[in-house]
C-alpha cells in the first residue's frame, strides 16, 4: 500500500509548533527574567554555603581529631604504669573535657565521652563518672553495642557508690534482653553477684540457673555453679 503523502499544511506545522514554543518560552523569559535571575542567585548561594559548611566541618573534625590523639596518647602513657599516678590521671580528664568542650561538634567528642568517663571513675568521682556515661548513653542511643558498654560501666559506678538498686536497675534491660548482646552474659554475671550484695538471695540464684543454662562455654560458667 502506497504512503500518504503528507500536506505541505502538515509538514509546516512541526516547524511552525516549534516556533511557537521557542516564541513562548523567550515571552516567558523575557517577563520573569528577574525571578529566574534571583532564582540562580539562591542556587549559586545554597552551592556555596553547602560547600563552605562541609570546609568548615572538615576544619571542626580535624581539630578534634588532634585534640582526641593528644588525650588518648597522653592517657595510654600512664595506663601502661603499674601504679598510675592520680595527677596523672587528671591531666589526662582536663585534656578529654576540652575535646568535649572545644570541639563538641566534631566525630572525636562522641569518642572522647567513655574515655573521660572512665579516668573520672578511676579517679573515683563517682558522680562526674555517672554523668558522663549517662552523655554517653544519650549519645548512642539505638546502638546495642554502645549501649551496652555504657550500661555495664554505669552499674560499676553505682555500685561504687554503694547504690545497689539503682546498679540493678541499670542492668536488668541488658540481661531482659534476649536478642544475643555481646554483653548479655557478662550483665547477668554481675547482676547475681549486685542480688547477692543486696540480700536478694533468690533472686541471685535465679539469674544463676538461667545462666549456666544458657551461657555452658562461658568463662564465669563454673564459678556460677559453683554459686548454686
Amino acid at each position: 500500500m502506497a504512503k500518504k503523502k503528507k500536506s505541505r499544511k502538515e509538514l509546516l506545522k512541526g516547524p511552525d509548533e516549534f516556533v511557537t514554543f521557542s516564541s513562548r518560552a523567550a515571552d516567558f523569559i523575557s517577563t520573569h527574567l528577574n525571578q529566574l535571575k534571583y532564582l540562580g542567585y539562591a542556587v549559586v548561594a545554597i552551592a556555596v554555603g553547602y560547600f563552605a559548611i562541609q570546609i568548615w566541618m572538615g576544619q571542626v573534625n580535624e581539630k578534634g581529631q588532634t585534640a582526641y590523639n593528644t588525650a588518648a596518647d597522653d592517657m595510654r602513657n600512664w595506663m601502661m604504669k603499674p601504679d598510675p599516678d592520680i595527677a596523672d590521671m587528671k591531666k589526662s580528664g582536663e585534656l578529654f573535657s576540652e575535646v568535649l568542650e572545644k570541639h563538641s561538634m566534631s566525630n572525636a567528642a562522641r569518642l572522647a565521652l567513655p574515655l573521660a568517663a572512665h579516668v573520672k571513675f578511676l579517679e573515683k568521682d563517682y558522680s562526674e563518672a555517672v554523668k558522663q556515661y549517662r552523655n554517653f548513653l544519650d549519645e548512642f542511643s539505638g546502638d546495642a553495642l554502645y549501649e551496652s558498654l555504657a550500661r555495664l560501666a554505669l552499674a560499676s559506678c553505682y555500685e561504687a557508690e554503694g547504690e545497689l538498686k539503682t546498679a540493678i536497675e541499670t542492668l536488668n534491660p541488658l540481661v531482659e534482653d534476649s536478642s544475643g548482646s555481646t554483653f548479655r552474659q557478662t550483665a547477668m554475671w554481675n547482676l547475681a553477684r549486685l542480688y547477692r550484695l543486696d540480700n536478694s538471695p533468690e533472686k541471685e540464684e535465679q539469674i544463676l540457673k538461667d545462666f549456666v543454662e544458657e551461657y555452658e562455654g562461658s568463662p564465669y560458667y563454673a564459678m556460677a555453679k559453683a554459686r548454686l
